[in-house]
């Protein structure tokens, strides 16, 4: 397993949550194992303190749990979480994406417009991690033209709760995802906010039913969880 250059970031915490959270969702860290602060520590070279807090920061996302003199231990992940969490992102994100069918300028729908040409062709060169970082940057962007700062924040709160590193991986999502994108796209130059809610909140709801399935395929999900 490839470790990237923590010890080269000024902020640590964040990525350290990030990257113990994809390790959670792709099974190399699974259910009722322990995550010892100093051992982490050890193999991403860097101190104890951002460990700590990047495994306070997923006990609040109900992801590890801290076990007094045995550090924190990884929790169940549960079809009904992941259901609630894609609910939450459809309907903010829907709004969101209302809000910036009114207010998207020109010039933000030809970034736009760009950023999904560049997704899709990371899409078909299986470039995974360009696709992560293309599609965060489309949401974004969409969230930006909404000019809804507060609601942004909240939506960019939730969307850190999502294993967005997995989906490049699920089988037929990545076609779907262009399919919705431009759907999205289409709404929003139409200047249609209805159109660009149903579009929105449509793709993040259905989100959920490809990634309980792979993730139970990939045994990070019991077939018997609720």
């Amino acid at each position: 397993m490839t470790v990237p250059d923590f010890a080269a970031r000024p902020q640590l915490s964040d990525d350290v949550a990030r990257f113990v959270r994809k390790r959670i969702y792709e099974g190399s860290y699974a259910a009722g194992n322990f995550i010892r602060l100093d051992q982490l520590a050890a193999k991403l070279g860097i101190s104890v303190t951002p460990v700590r807090e990047a495994l306070f920061a997923l006990r609040a996302e109900g992801l590890v749990a801290q076990q007094p003199r045995r550090g924190f231990v990884v929790l169940p992940v549960t079809k009904r979480d992941l259901a609630d969490l894609a609910n939450v992102q459809a309907h903010v994100g829907g709004e969101l994406a209302a809000r910036a069918a009114i207010n998207i300028s020109d010039a933000q729908l030809r970034d736009l417009t760009k950023i999904q040409a560049q997704l899709e062709d990371a899409y078909a060169a299986a470039d995974d991690e360009q696709a992560v970082r293309l599609n965060h940057e489309f949401h974004r962007a969409i969230n930006i033209a909404a000019d809804s700062p507060k609601l942004s924040h909240l939506m960019s709160q939730i969307t850190g709760y999502a294993p967005e590193s997995v989906f490049p991986g699920i089988e037929h999502w990545p076609a779907q995802a262009v399919k919705d994108h431009r759907r999205i796209v289409s709404a929003l130059k139409k200047r249609d906010a209805n159109l660009a809610r149903a579009a929105m909140a449509d793709h993040l709801a259905a989100s959920s039913i490809p990634l309980i399935d792979h993730l139970i395929a990939h045994g990070v999900i019991a077939k018997a969880a609720p």
